[in-house]
């Protein structure tokens, strides 16, 4: 059984898969979701291999990108910025009553003071050590652009 983020990610992906056209090649409906667990990475265009990040969360205005946006694993994302790969991304901000927008970030718009290393999990938690990190979207909400 999923939990309830892990149900908005789904939500978030979904709604990406189907209302957004592939910013690179303009076709629609190829956008297509990655397995679960897939680094960095949550879409990809199934004809011209574009690939996307895709971030849902939750908030009470649907009109502006929230503060900040948790992240995932710290390692992955260190070495892709070290090797300056950053994925685009689509941030889908749901509403309290499952009504959404869908903001977008281009690759080449992001820089890496927007990636905040969150403290490492402690000794006695289950993924001890595990290190996440948060998406400071202040530092680039006039860059982004909504959607839906």
């Amino acid at each position: 059984m999923a939990t309830v983020r892990q149900a908005l990610g789904t939500f978030g992906e979904d709604r990406v898969v189907r209302d957004c056209d592939c910013p690179r090649c303009k076709r629609e409906k190829t956008l297509v979701r990655l397995p679960p667990n897939f680094k960095c990475a949550d879409v990809i265009c199934d004809f011209c291999g574009y690939l996307a990040q895709v971030k849902a969360c939750s908030a009470k205005r649907l009109d502006r990108l929230p503060k900040t946006i948790l992240g995932a694993a710290w390692g992955p994302q260190l070495e892709r910025m070290q090797a300056a790969i950053y994925f685009p991304l689509y941030v889908v901000v749901v509403g309290p009553t499952a009504d959404y927008s869908i903001f977008y970030l281009a690759a080449d718009l992001q820089e890496p003071e927007m990636f905040k290393p969150r403290k490492p999990l402690s000794e006695t938690a289950r993924r001890a050590g595990w290190q996440g990190f948060i998406y400071d979207m202040e530092s680039v909400e006039d860059r982004a652009v909504r959607l839906r």
